[in-house]
């Protein structure tokens, strides 16, 4: 008996550390920019599967708001870089903060800890457009959760790109990090004022995008495994990118004034897909040496310790810009439809296991759209491609992504395929003037999956047996 009783308490013990230990500080990003969602209940039912305790949104939706009630996840709401213009009025400021923070400040609320006001709003690439509103803006709603009794627990922040800061090229170390000449007062300001409010400093870092923006950058210096030809900083050893960059920003903010201001890392992942460096392998590494270095608390050089960071992201979002590159749409540590896209281990550990993925997920009928090899005029194919793709997502069709071997016709199944999904599998997006056809079999190819989408939005697929019979139909009419 006492054998059969330490047995159980052994599993116990087992079941605990691998269910429910994640590693301190972890959170993710949950972005929602794509053609068909998940529900709402779906996927806040993964994060409490997977234990995600911290979660950070890009707006404040109502409707996630209401599927996070009660959860007890950590949520960091934000406001648009396009509605900053808007917090410069106080007023407005306070109906934002009343909207959406206090009405769900009770007991079985939501558990709102942050607001972030932006997002990278002093990225070069929108020339300044941003800059005169957001250190406005940011005071304004930190006063504003002041005003309402929630600043001590609610506080504003700035998710910042890390072009904020830098070392100069004649000097290329951490210790050398300050802000960006052309924004230095301003983030000096900023950083005063987050400090006054014990607000932490958000910042975005991506070691993939070293690789992506400079083809000679060293691989193994974006991973953390080592092999990467250690940088010497005045005795301080580098060997990722991720601890240079980290403690370059240290560095800004000691040259400011600020060197023991809290840092939340507000974004950090590695892209599936759309670029040579973006798959599932260095995706897994990347996951694999990030998680137990942050489980272990070994922090930087500089700051040693524990940090708070938030994954990017929890799924692919198939209808963001692809204007930084193909590879945005394919961030997501799960695939569109919430499965696991690799083993990861959330509690640092290194065990080979797979996240929980969504449950019940409905599908659109497994049928798919192909390029009809009946067609007579092809005049037109070229055009049909780009206007499929013009509306869907064919980034995996780029250079190094996961479909790039793919001849004209079959690039054009691809194509058409991801628009029928797109729609619904409306038979009218499977035409294209004769160009395509219905096919029940599955025409993926070796590492190019055509996907079947998830219904989704409230939309449904039309009665199984009437729609399969139309559907039959309507390939045998095409396949004559």
């Amino acid at each position: 008996m006492e054998k059969i009783w330490l047995l159980l308490v052994s599993c116990l013990v087992v079941g605990v550390s691998l269910w429910t230990y994640n590693v301190e500080g972890i959170g993710v990003n949950w972005g929602t920019q794509a053609n068909h969602k998940l529900p709402l209940n779906t996927v806040v039912q993964m994060l409490k599967d997977n234990r995600i305790q911290k979660v950070k949104l890009f707006d404040a939706d109502e409707s996630i708001l209401s599927a996070l009630s009660g959860t007890g996840i950590e949520v960091m709401v934000a406001i648009p870089n396009g509605d900053l213009v808007t917090m410069l009025d106080s007023n407005q400021a306070r109906r934002w903060v009343e909207r959406n923070v206090v009405r769900y400040n009770f007991r079985g609320g939501v558990n709102i800890k942050y607001v972030a006001v932006g997002n990278e709003p002093f990225l070069r690439s929108y020339n300044g457009t941003f800059e005169n509103a957001t250190l406005p803006a940011l005071v304004n709603i930190q006063n504003a959760l002041n005003e309402a009794g929630v600043g001590n627990t609610v506080k504003a922040t700035v998710p910042l790109n890390a072009d904020v800061y830098g070392s100069p090229p004649s000097n290329p170390v951490p210790s050398a990090g300050r802000f960006r000449a052309d924004v230095a007062v301003l983030m000096t300001q900023m950083v005063q004022f987050m400090s006054q409010n014990n607000a932490p400093f958000t910042v975005n870092i991506y070691p993939f995008l070293s690789l992506y923006e400079d083809p000679n950058f060293p691989v193994n210096y974006a991973f953390f495994d080592g092999g990467a030809t250690p940088l010497d900083d005045n005795g301080l050893q580098y060997t990722n990118v991720f601890d240079a960059n980290f403690d370059t920003l240290v560095s800004a903010l000691n040259a400011a004034g600020y060197g023991n201001m809290p840092i939340i890392v507000g974004e950090v992942g590695w892209p599936t897909d759309g670029d040579i460096n973006a798959n599932i392998n260095n995706a897994f590494r990347f996951y694999r040496s990030l998680l137990p270095r942050i489980a272990a608390n070994t922090g930087t050089p500089l700051r040693p310790g524990n940090i708070d960071m938030y994954l990017f992201g929890l799924l692919d979002e198939d209808a963001k810009s692809i204007g930084p590159g193909s590879f945005e749409r394919h961030w997501g540590i799960f695939q569109y439809d919430g499965q696991p896209k690799f083993p990861m281990d959330l509690s640092g550990q290194n065990q080979d296991i797979y996240l929980v993925g969504a449950k019940n997920v409905q599908y659109l009928e497994n049928e798919w759209c192909e390029f009809n090899p009946n067609a007579r005029d092809l005049s037109r194919l070229g055009d049909s491609i780009n206007f499929a793709c013009s509306a869907a997502d064919c980034t995996p069709l780029g250079y190094g992504s996961s479909c790039q071997g793919l001849d004209v016709y079959q690039n054009a199944s691809y194509a058409f395929n991801v628009y029928y999904q797109t729609q619904y599998q409306n038979l009218q997006a499977c035409d294209f003037g004769g160009l395509a056809r219905l096919t029940l079999q599955n025409i993926s190819i070796g590492t190019c999956n055509f996907t079947i989408q998830i219904a989704s939005s409230g939309l449904k697929t039309a009665a199984p047996v009437a729609f399969s019979f139309i559907t039959v139909l309507t390939y045998l009419f095409f396949s004559v």
